[in-house]
């Protein structure tokens, strides 16, 4: 189908949903699944490292580069994890409630959902045949209703300046008959459009109604939905007004079983604090006027391999007064990604470290992953620690399976750490280090919004 065909096809849902919705006129734990989300993994083992490597290069580009498109709650749900890469929980919008099941994203805002019988997807095949994009239908919900274009959630996804043209709106009031006009969110590997709902969020102890939330009538390269926990207002943590989240992810062992750990919604660690490091989030200087108020900033001051300091520009570190450099925590992005110089000095020392073993090049050409190294002939693997040291005190010292693929048969072992510049593209902007929910694997991670702070702690998920 071409391009121009599914614009029309987005235009012809865009009326069928307008059409359709018009007439719609204290801390409770809550617990939702976390799991992962499959798309095209292949049986090849170096195939699936080559792309992963390379959908978490395109996602460091989008976030580089992005295009600018007081009730507490307690809540623990169900996180998976998938051999796309990412981890998925499950919401349940509407009324009655219908269950979708969505990526989880700290990188991006906006919470959105495959909407109406007429959702199109391009480009959005499953190798499993038992996967289903199973979208949400406002008809069948009495509390749907799109999002007037005087409504301040509107502000979410355009400027005042454009919605100030807003016909059939009364001077100086929120009431509009005008409907906020269509999204469009560039993820960097995929994109969606919709429109704007207001609709219930239904959790086990709790109802959350007037939540605005995305009805994407068109998505490429996009096959679930999206859970924006980043830190603009579109948000779920800031529309629930969560004083923190936490969540624990489970290993890639368990891609696409029914295997899950946790997302807990403004509730603490399940044992003493006392087992957990923190280190300070960051305020990007130019946060205020930028899409890169989304990001978690986190204060990186040195990388060790092996003990070994690697020697980083300390403007790399922490963001400039152009808001580019600095490091950012994301659940989206697989690899954990470098901008080349960084990435340049953190593999040269693990390449002067692990001299004892043969380069695989050959593996390198495959995966676009480096260093790899062959160990056909080892009895067992030694290779330097990987540590990360926050502002603080905090080090995060990772265990070998989360900056090295170990594959049961295989008989190379890379490091899973994407850099700019390998295709022949610097990605020029933004953050330098872009910290993978692959290196987050069996960890704790804890956002705690109130106190600006992100804690962590090794744990079996």
């Amino acid at each position: 189908m071409s391009s121009l065909q599914f614009y029309l096809l987005f235009l012809l849902c865009l009326l069928s949903l307008i059409s359709s919705i018009s007439s719609l006129d204290n801390k409770t734990p809550i617990s939702l699944s976390l799991h992962q989300f499959n798309q095209n993994p292949s049986p090849n083992p170096w195939q699936n490292l080559a792309y992963l490597a390379s959908t978490s290069l395109i996602r460091a580009q989008h976030l580089k580069n992005p295009k600018p498109n007081p009730n507490p709650l307690l809540t623990k749900s169900p996180l998976f994890s998938h051999a796309y890469g990412g981890y998925s929980i499950s919401l349940n919008f509407g009324t009655p409630p219908q269950k979708i099941s969505l990526l989880l994203d700290t990188g991006s805002d906006l919470v959105w959902l495959p909407c109406t019988k007429n959702y199109a997807c391009k480009n959005c095949t499953f190798s499993n045949t038992k996967t289903q994009i199973l979208p949400f239908l406002p008809r069948s919900s009495s509390s749907s209703k799109l999002i007037g274009c005087k409504n301040p959630k509107c502000t979410w996804i355009h400027t005042p300046e454009f919605l100030s043209n807003c016909q059939n709106c009364p001077p100086n009031s929120t009431a509009c008959s005008q409907v906020c006009p269509p999204y469009a969110i560039i993820y960097g590997s995929g994109s969606t459009a919709g429109l704007l709902l207001s609709e219930t969020l239904t959790f086990p102890e709790k109802i959350v109604s007037d939540f605005g939330v995305g009805c994407s009538l068109f998505s490429s390269n996009q096959p679930a939905g999206i859970a924006g926990f980043g830190r603009g207002p579109p948000s779920l943590p800031s529309q629930l007004g969560l004083k923190t989240f936490s969540y624990c992810l489970l290993s890639r062992r368990f891609d696409d079983t029914n295997e899950s750990s946790s997302l807990i919604l403004n509730g603490g660690s399940d044992s003493d604090e006392k087992d957990i490091s923190y280190s300070p989030f960051l305020k990007n200087p130019v946060a205020g006027r930028s899409v890169f108020s989304t990001y978690y900033y986190v204060q990186l001051r040195k990388i060790t391999v092996g003990g070994t300091r690697v020697k980083i520009p300390y403007h790399f570190l922490w963001p400039g007064s152009n808001g580019n450099g600095g490091t950012i925590i994301d659940s989206g992005t697989t690899f954990t990604f470098m901008v080349g110089p960084v990435f340049e000095q953190v593999a040269r020392e693990f390449e002067m470290q692990v001299r004892h073993y043969k380069r695989a090049y050959d593996v390198e050409t495959k995966t676009g992953l480096r260093p790899c190294f062959n160990i056909s002939a080892e009895k067992s693997v030694s290779l330097p620690e990987l540590s990360f040291h926050f502002k603080g005190g905090a080090i995060m010292s990772l265990p070998l399976a989360n900056y090295f693929s170990i594959l049961g048969n295989s008989d190379a072992v890379c490091l899973t750490v994407v850099a700019d510049g390998r295709s022949g593209t610097e990605i020029s902007g933004g953050p330098s280090i872009i910290f993978g929910n692959f290196q987050q694997q069996n960890y704790y991670i804890e956002y705690d919004l109130e106190n600006e702070r992100l804690g962590f702690r090794k744990q079996t998920c």
